[in-house]
């Protein structure tokens, strides 16, 4: 009656379930971790705690803690349980390696990063910072991902591959945001305050790009793979080089979801 009752009120989570059932009768090897994670579980949002707590837990921060955080953060804010959905929904959107909403939860570093980063920047918002700076640490140490706790996302952000990203503390991203490994979101080194990039809606950071100092990306704009952007950037333009110049139009309404990193189709008017 219980699972009858997850099946018809959560159809994601139902998906999710039978992926992990799935996979628990395909490799014997991983049923144990994939009961653990998600079929013991009662929801997606505890199935999310689980996989991070136990990637983020050492002998300093257990991961019942882990887990206690996010639950607090699900009870102070009732719609990041729908923000968690979402963004595992930009990762089967966006990353043409995924085939099944279960991989992100298991598997997948960018969106384990990211959900603790979620959880770090509800603790830090409500006053927990050296819990939030803790988590922080953790994920930068075990996804090599590091993320200021202070830095507010919206929904449906994209981290791919992961590796590598830096975001500084007052750094902003809108919606609908994908960021490649090696994206930094930094400051000048010369300046104290608000000192690092607001990104808006629908942008997308190609791998390797290093966007520096306190200034807009707007939205539905591109930044091409290895650029180093030091000025503002208008809305839906592609700019490319060190330092990076505009180069184009965008290339379509939502670079953030296209994942389009090629330039080629600009290189006769750039």
């Amino acid at each position: 009656m219980a699972e009858a009752a997850i099946y018809s009120h959560d159809p994601v989570w139902r998906r999710v379930r039978d992926d992990a059932a799935e996979i628990a009768r395909r490799e014997p090897s991983l049923a144990g971790m994939v009961h653990a994670v998600i079929l013991d579980q009662p929801s997606m949002e505890d199935a999310i705690a689980e996989r991070v707590a136990h990637r983020l837990a050492d002998p300093q921060l257990d991961a019942t803690h882990i887990r206690n955080a996010f639950r607090d953060a699900l009870d102070d804010d009732p719609d990041l349980a729908e923000v968690m959905r979402i963004d595992v929904f930009a990762v089967c959107d966006r990353d043409a390696a995924c085939e099944r909403l279960i991989e992100p939860i298991l598997y997948f570093k960018g969106f384990h990063a990211l959900m603790s980063h979620r959880v770090a920047h509800s603790m830090w918002t409500r006053g927990r910072r050296d819990f939030a700076l803790m988590l922080q640490s953790r994920a930068s140490a075990a996804l090599q991902v590091d993320i200021h706790p202070a830095v507010p996302m919206g929904r449906g952000i994209f981290i791919d591959h992961a590796t590598g990203v830096v975001i500084g503390a007052t750094a902003r991203l809108g919606d609908d945001v994908s960021l490649l490994q090696g994206v930094t979101l930094g400051g000048t080194g010369k300046d104290r305050g608000d000192r690092h990039p607001k990104i808006g809606s629908g942008v997308l950071l190609g791998a390797g790009a290093k966007v520096l100092g306190n200034f807009e990306i707007g939205h539905s704009s591109r930044v091409a793979a290895g650029s180093v952007v030091l000025s503002a950037v208008p809305p839906n333009v592609t700019v490319a080089g060190v330092p990076a110049r505009i180069v184009g139009e965008a290339g379509c309404r939502e670079p953030s979801r296209s994942m389009d990193q090629i330039l080629a189709d600009l290189a006769t008017g750039g």
